[in-house]
């Protein structure tokens, strides 16, 4: 089952239940330096990422360190 959600700006369909799940499906490794979540504009701390679930018309902003210039 898949809930709306709001990353980064789009509205999607996500089966993802915790950030951790969410950020595996969206192709971001959890483990990578750099990479920050915040939930409904509450920054969440990596350690919480398993545990902290997902809600229909949450929004979740996903910032990952990229390369270019």
């Amino acid at each position: 089952m898949s809930v709306p959600l709001t990353i980064n700006g789009e509205p999607r369909q996500s089966a993802a239940t915790n950030v951790f799940a969410l950020l595996t499906e969206e192709g971001v490794k959890p483990d990578a330096k750099g990479v920050a979540v915040a939930l409904n504009g509450a920054v969440v701390r990596k350690a919480e990422w398993g545990t902290t679930e997902l809600s229909e018309g949450d929004t979740v902003e996903i910032v990952k360190p990229f390369s270019g210039g």
